[in-house]
């Protein structure tokens, strides 16, 4: 568990924009890049995770890719994580070439000074996702359970592993519905399987959250994962049940607002020790100022968790006596 003296304060947090809000920008001028990182810093961020959604910092070209550090540089922003989406390691189809771009981006974080590459295993979306209004609606692809499919996950995630922890990056699992890392139980056992230090998950919930189905408790899976953490996609959602008709609604809120209580989630992963960055997301409308407004309560949340509110509030008590 982490003690004061080892963890950041609440103000030091790093909390990074997803940038996801973004449109693909892969060929698009440097310029272009610090019109993006300008919005996110505006908005009062200070770190950013590099969605490959928005660029693929592995696929680009040395001189590219240095324009992308200069671009980050001006703006001001610390690129603390980089997220590899849909790059799954034992697609079927695609698993052999998932695998060499992995090692190609763990290769460029490590170049822009990342701290934290989190890569998953889910694929695609299907086609009736990409149509659906909320891709989540329509069931995507299921990764097999047998014992050949998780020996290859385990072995192609410590081989990814090794390589950051070779260039000084650390991992993080993406947890996923219906891939190997779609229960609390099966992604801490993937974890413990792979045996990496610097191999953690990241325990992006909300995923799990938002599905139009049962789901397990929220709050159980947190204590579960938090322990083995080391990144943190967080969102929430509004959740609606109706398990006599089997209707279930999910739709994207502000994490105070949601169906989850992220402030008894963030006091678990402060007591287990977490001291991993966050990383905020939203689906939908406005998703970069939503995103800015939860980091603004993630920061409220944590200095209770810490007790750093507490202190404050006893120390502003006592002076007007």
């Amino acid at each position: 568990m982490s003690t004061p003296a080892t963890r950041p304060t609440s103000a030091q947090w790093p909390i990074a924009a997803a940038m996801l809000p973004f449109p693909a920008s892969q060929d698009a001028p440097a310029d272009t890049w610090v019109d993006h990182l300008a919005e996110v810093a505006y908005e009062g961020f200070t770190e950013v995770d590099l969605t490959d959604s928005w660029v693929q910092p592995g696929d680009l070209a040395p001189a590219r890719l240095e324009e992308l550090r200069d671009a980050l540089v001006t703006v001001g922003l610390d690129p603390v994580a980089l997220s590899a989406i849909r790059r799954s390691v034992i697609d079927p189809r695609t698993g052999d070439e998932n695998l060499a771009y992995s090692h190609r981006t763990i290769d460029a974080a490590a170049a822009l000074g990342v701290r934290v590459v989190s890569v998953g295993l889910h694929r695609p979306l299907l086609p009736a996702q990409r149509e659906a209004f909320w891709f989540w609606t329509e069931e995507g692809p299921h990764d097999p359970t047998d014992p050949e499919t998780w020996d290859r996950a385990v072995t192609r995630l410590r081989e990814l592993g090794r390589h950051a922890a070779e260039v000084g990056v650390e991992l993080s699992l993406e947890m996923y519905e219906d891939t190997l890392l779609g229960t609390a139980e099966s992604a801490v056992r993937l974890v413990h399987d792979i045996g990496e230090a610097n191999v953690g998950l990241n325990p992006d919930l909300g995923n799990l959250v938002r599905l139009h189905r049962p789901i397990e408790d929220f709050q159980a899976a947190v204590a579960a994962c938090l322990p083995v953490s080391n990144y943190w996609h967080v969102k929430s959602y509004f959740r609606d049940e109706d398990r006599a008709t089997g209707t279930y609604v999910a739709l994207p809120a502000p994490m105070e607002m949601g169906a989850v209580s992220y402030r008894t989630a963030i006091r678990t992963a402060v007591e287990s020790g977490f001291t991993g960055p966050f990383c905020v997301e939203h689906y939908g409308g406005d998703g970069l100022s939503v995103s800015a407004r939860n980091a603004r309560y993630i920061r409220r949340m944590l200095a209770v968790a810490t007790g750093e509110a507490r202190a404050s509030v006893l120390a502003a008590a006592a002076a007007q006596r």
